[in-house]
């Protein structure tokens, strides 16, 4: 068994801040959901925990939808993305004529996401909506349907990010000291 001493990184939101800002980020999705099949696509690995947890809002709100996931990479153990997107495994189940509903953890460039939405819409979905956990200040101000969080600046741990594969489990939102 190996232990490591977690970092004194800078806490930007505690595990009931991210609660509430999950169950806020449902209602916001709720009128768009209403009424059609949907699928959520999560984008692995990061956007696990937010998935999971906005599913579980979106269900207790009365909004069923399916799940897959479709892995993506562009960052690998850096902390920039390296500019390329590469699918490391696709989803599962057909999206032919139902809506896609992608979840993702980090919004910055746009890239990871403006990847998904065309290789879902090839695959027949119907529609594409778009959802976040953070969304950066430099992102486009275009491009996302619903998002939690606007987040600043800086290079994000904990709630399924990580630092080069650490990190993930934490339970709040931290940023690495500067």
């Amino acid at each position: 068994m190996s232990t490591t001493e977690i970092p004194n990184f800078d806490v930007l939101l505690t595990k009931e801040e991210i609660d509430a800002r999950i169950k806020q980020t449902a209602e916001t999705l709720v009128p768009m959901l209403e009424g059609k099949s949907w699928t959520a696509i999560v984008i692995l690995l990061g956007a696990a925990p937010f998935a999971s947890d906005l599913l579980r809002a979106l269900a207790d709100r009365g909004i069923d939808v399916g799940f897959d996931a479709l892995w993506l990479e562009s960052y690998r153990d850096a902390r920039e993305s390296s500019g390329r997107v590469v699918v490391r495994a696709d989803i599962q189940r057909s999206i032919a004529g139902r809506g896609a509903l992608i979840l993702d953890d980090v919004f910055d460039s746009g890239r990871t996401l403006e990847f998904a939405r065309t290789h879902l819409m090839a695959k027949g979905a119907r529609e594409v909506r778009t959802c976040v956990f953070a969304r950066k200040p430099e992102a486009a101000p275009t491009g996302l349907d619903a998002w939690a969080y606007d987040a600043p600046p800086r290079y994000l741990v904990g709630y399924g990010m990580d630092d080069a594969g650490h990190w993930r489990g934490l339970s709040y939102l931290g940023a690495v000291p500067e």
